[in-house]
């Protein structure tokens, strides 16, 4: 009860809402910025394969394998990069991860075979190793529990934003072929590596490692933020949870991170040949290519806001997450069985609704009982082990589609991973830290 007799005053939800818009106001645009830079530079080699693949002479197989390495070089730096930035500090770790993968994103533009498009797209990986994780780590640092599903949701539209404004954009560097005497992959490598350097510098002036040393924060919203978080930290039910050994070895950080494997090998499977499958179902230019690739993630969009906005005020995670996870299933599978363009591309759209939908939801689960270097170990390790998916997705997409000679095959095994992971999470077991606080 003493809990809700510090919140439950108007003046203090007045704060508490003050406090938390401020927070969001000041965050969640940069960050969301460079997630789109940076989920752009993750999955532009889909668009880039409508001509770096003859360019480089990439086979389906070569082009799913170098896809996915990525996930590889991810896997190995994750974690080691979530606890250099809880022990460094956000500003200085972030700014670094951005700078670094820019430069590998435009050095892809030398790639000239199958090896050094391998070695450019692992050392992608390895460069970007952190970020995903190091931000849902930070949003625990300036977000109270029941904030944090909506807060994740707002900074995942940007892997949206970058298939709705990078599916044209890349369509249109893609024009660029012959100009200053380079191919227009290549161009698109380097015009779309860019803005992530620049960012990274902005980065080291804009952000701060927590609430303590925000000086934009007023005095009093300051407090109650500091107050709110360390309330959490106090009611969470498992206290033992903040170390690094329980967040690498404790069980359910293993089921969370099977989830996450099952959910990232449909997603990446997808979105890395949703450009080759429009082009096939179309058969546009790959300017129309670019546009028709836009709409799914238009779609996925807003259905990502209102689901965790739902999950957020109900307090439910898993019934979430299971349900995106069926949604996603059922659109893979059925764009697969039809052979007309436009209802193959809205099955598409209806697929990617649950396959972004179900990130939110999923990462709040996680942030819920882990705390301290358990969290920053924990959370690392749940992205790292699952975004291992992100080069199983590709690889047997691009392994399907060489022996079959189609991606329909690839599509419904696609789907049955995400109905997998549907089933997995309902397995999870644990309570929100709001609803401790408030028990107590």
């Amino acid at each position: 009860m003493v809990c809700m007799e510090q919140v439950a005053p108007g003046a203090g939800v007045g704060l508490a809402e003050r406090a938390t818009r401020r927070v969001r106001r000041r965050l969640i645009p940069f960050l969301a910025l460079l997630y789109f830079v940076a989920y752009l530079d993750r999955v532009n080699v889909g668009f880039a394969a409508l001509q770096m693949n003859a360019a480089l002479g990439l086979s389906p197989l070569d082009y799913g394998r170098g896809a996915g390495i990525f996930f590889l070089g991810y896997f190995l730096f994750e974690v080691p990069s979530n606890l250099a930035l809880a022990r460094i500090g956000a500003r200085i770790w972030i700014a670094r991860i951005a700078i670094v993968w820019g430069l590998v994103s435009i050095a892809m533009l030398f790639a000239v075979g199958p090896r050094s498009f391998s070695a450019l797209r692992f050392l992608l990986g390895a460069a970007e190793a952190g970020f995903f994780p190091g931000i849902v780590l930070y949003f625990t640092y300036w977000f109270p529990a029941h904030e944090r599903a909506r807060a994740v949701a707002q900074f995942s539209m940007a892997s949206m934003a970058a298939g709705i404004v990078g599916a044209p954009l890349s369509g249109i560097l893609l024009s660029l072929r012959g100009v200053g005497g380079l191919d227009g992959w290549q161009w698109l490598f380097l015009v779309e590596g860019l803005p992530a350097i620049i960012l990274g510098f902005v980065a080291l002036s804009y952000l701060d490692d927590g609430p303590e040393h925000a000086r934009w924060l007023p005095d009093e919203e300051r407090r109650w933020l500091l107050d709110a978080l360390q309330r959490e930290r106090a009611a969470s039910s498992q206290p033992q949870a903040n170390t690094l050994r329980v967040g690498l070895l404790d069980p359910g950080v293993w089921r969370l991170a099977l989830v996450l494997f099952l959910i990232v090998t449909s997603g990446y499977g997808f979105s890395f040949f949703l450009p080759q499958i429009v082009k096939r179902l179309s058969g546009g230019s790959d300017l129309a290519v670019g546009m028709w690739t836009a709409i799914p993630f238009l779609v996925a969009a807003v259905g990502m806001i209102t689901v965790a906005t739902h999950s957020d005020r109900t307090d439910e995670r898993r019934w979430h997450v299971a349900g995106c996870a069926a949604l996603a299933a059922t659109g893979l599978a059925s764009s697969s069985f039809t052979d007309a363009p436009a209802v193959a591309l809205a099955a598409l759209a209806i697929g990617a609704i649950g396959l972004y939908s179900a990130t939110p939801p999923f990462w709040s689960l996680p942030t819920a009982f882990l705390r301290g270097d358990g969290a920053a170990a924990g959370i690392g390790l749940i992205n790292s082990v699952g975004n291992l998916g992100g080069f199983v997705g590709p690889y047997l997409m691009g392994w399907m589609q060489g022996v079959s000679g189609d991606f329909r095959i690839g599509v419904r095994v696609l789907a049955a991973s995400a109905i997998c992971s549907g089933i997995v999470v309902l397995t999870v077991r644990g309570r929100s830290p709001e609803r401790l606080a408030l028990q107590r």
